[in-house]
């Protein structure tokens, strides 16, 4: 296995991955993130309020992302093997469902 480009290599990289991407027709976004040192979270008080945290955080690892509308999940996994950087694949869930999942819970919490 080679190792990811770097530097400027790896801004050149993206860029071209990007441009595949759009001549393709599948990127629907894509955006670049602040470090989380200039985010912030919210948590849940003691007093069921929320508190406000600042970053940095540890766990937090999202430098970007891309959303790409792709006919199958073997195109995206030919999409993801192209990435000049290694990332992780989470599906978009339709609005739909996620209506019938959450119509669901609360009928089994309000009985």
């Amino acid at each position: 296995m080679t190792a990811a480009p770097s530097g400027p290599e790896l801004v050149e990289a993206m860029g071209d991955y990007d441009e595949q991407l759009v001549r393709a027709g599948v990127l629907l976004a894509g955006e670049v993130l602040h470090p989380s040192s200039a985010g912030f979270r919210t948590e849940v008080a003691e007093d069921g309020g929320r508190v406000v945290v600042r970053g940095p955080f540890a766990e937090a690892v999202i430098a970007g992302f891309w959303v790409l509308q792709v006919r199958s999940r073997e195109e995206m996994v030919e999409w993801a093997r192209r990435c000049p950087v290694p990332v992780t694949v989470l599906q978009v869930r339709a609005v739909e469902d996620v209506e019938v999942r959450f119509a669901a819970e609360i009928r089994e919490f309000t009985g």
